[in-house]
């Protein structure tokens, strides 16, 4: 095994590992929940100087999370897009999308 120059001399025993070595990849939570169940929360995020209203974090599956955004996209007259089981819409909607979403039986955290 060809020795790593940023590692001089250092004993990588005991569960010990330099950075640049392969990390452990994240736990994807794959449990899909009904609506009603849901917590989600807002978020806002200025990008390129436009605003992006985000909405997380959904327990669906890939073909639902699709099908919900397609949805949303249509009533609110804007553009979305899925991030890691987050929705992210064009502009600051926050009420309208409240709104939709809780007609279709969503619930938001306090």
């Amino acid at each position: 095994m060809k020795k790593n120059l940023f590692e001089m001399g250092a004993d990588f025993g005991d569960d010990w590992s330099s950075d640049n070595k392969d990390r452990p990849t994240k736990k994807i939570a794959t449990e899909i929940k009904a609506p009603e169940k849901h917590q989600l929360h807002f978020a806002k995020e200025k990008r390129r100087g436009k605003v992006v209203t985000i909405v997380k974090p959904f327990y669906l599956d890939k073909t639902a999370l699709q099908e919900l955004l397609k949805t949303l996209k249509k009533k609110l007259g804007t553009g979305g897009t899925i991030k890691d089981n987050t929705l992210e819409f064009q502009g600051d909607i926050p009420e309208p999308l409240r709104n939709h979403l809780e007609a279709l039986g969503y619930r938001f955290k306090n």
